[in-house]
């Protein structure tokens, strides 16, 4: 198995803790709500909603992906950050074993933060992830962070 490690960091004028609550805590709500075009629900299989928890991403039918599974290693709301795997899903293929994000929300100058996001790809055998491959899911992630964002915009007073 081979690890290819990426980093990501996008600038919002949200403020940390808003976003942190909205990307982490009430991901499961959310996120088929602003994104029910393509998600389903999310449901927890295994565990309270918490670490060690396992949760399950259902896809509407129809689109390319039925549905992921991701465990949760770390929820940390002191330190505004969060660390879960891919552990099961249709996208993992017969090239990849699973996927690591550790995630963090941090304060910027101007009010806002900036969220960094390192991913771990783990791979079957000695397979090399392409950059196109790896694009598709940063893209995906990029389109989920804007719709938050513009909702938070949009509603100020949620999560506050």
């Amino acid at each position: 198995m081979g690890v290819q490690t990426y980093t990501h960091e996008s600038a919002t004028t949200i403020p940390p803790t808003r976003l942190f609550k909205a990307l982490v805590l009430d991901f499961d709500n959310l996120v088929p709500k602003l994104m029910s075009h393509e998600v389903k629900n999310i449901e927890t299989v295994e565990g309270d909603g918490g670490v060690g928890s396992i949760k399950q991403m259902n896809f509407v039918e129809g689109g390319p992906i039925k549905y992921l599974k991701h465990k949760i290693h770390v929820i940390d709301d002191k330190n505004l950050a969060t660390n879960y795997s891919l552990i099961e899903g249709d996208v993992l293929g017969d090239k990849l074993e699973s996927v690591n994000y550790d995630i963090k929300f941090e304060a910027a100058g101007d009010g806002g933060c900036v969220c960094k996001t390192t991913t771990e790809y783990h791979t079957k055998g000695d397979y090399v992830l392409k950059e196109e491959e790896r694009n598709v899911a940063k893209n995906k992630a990029i389109d989920l962070f804007k719709a938050v964002e513009a909702y938070l915009l949009a509603n100020p007073s949620v999560y506050a």
